[in-house]
């Protein structure tokens, strides 16, 4: 039964307002793969906090259209599954690379990052990208690496002084 105006409208608004607030979509063909397979992706994706839509294309293109992500307009070919990352640029990817290991039907179409394409091959540095927590970690590490390097600097004189005075009193016979 094909789908009335409304429905296609609604459809549109719906997925336009993912892509508003997505840091990353990536497109893959789902041909060859069963309903039980595309449940277990779901699941997945769910658990991730990655939204998945199964689109036409025309619907698409047109939800993305005037996006970050209108680069991956071109790659929009086939039977097409979005999967949008809205917590961390990553967690598509890292749910996308997972399952693709153990089911080999699974085909990346493209990946769209901060208004660049990237390729299929992207997809496990995509992946490897870190969560929030991580990378809040790595940025508190630098940040504190000064701070701890001065401590410790200003803390050498006399942790010198105190082993030098030390190492005088032990070549001293009692």
């Amino acid at each position: 039964m094909p789908l009335k105006l409304e429905d296609k409208q609604a459809i549109v608004n719906e997925v336009a307002e993912f892509a508003k607030q997505a840091h990353s979509i990536i497109a893959i063909e789902y041909r060859g793969m069963t309903v039980a397979e595309i449940t277990q992706l779901r699941a997945q994706a769910r658990q991730n906090g990655v939204y998945l839509r199964v689109i036409k294309n025309t619907l698409a293109k047109r939800a993305i259209a005037n996006t970050a992500f209108e680069c991956l307009q071109e790659r929009l070919v086939g039977p097409i599954l979005l999967a949008f990352s809205r917590e961390e640029p990553g967690a598509a990817a890292r749910v996308i690379s997972h399952f693709a290991k153990t089911n080999p039907k699974v085909v990346v179409k493209g990946i769209a990052l901060s208004r660049q394409l990237l390729t299929a091959a992207d997809l496990d540095k995509v992946a490897k990208l870190p969560t929030y927590r991580e990378a809040m970690g790595m940025l508190l590490a630098v940040m504190q690496a000064p701070v701890t390097k001065l401590v410790r600097t200003l803390a050498e004189p006399p942790a010198k002084l105190a082993r030098t005075l030390a190492a005088i009193r032990d070549s001293k016979p009692q």
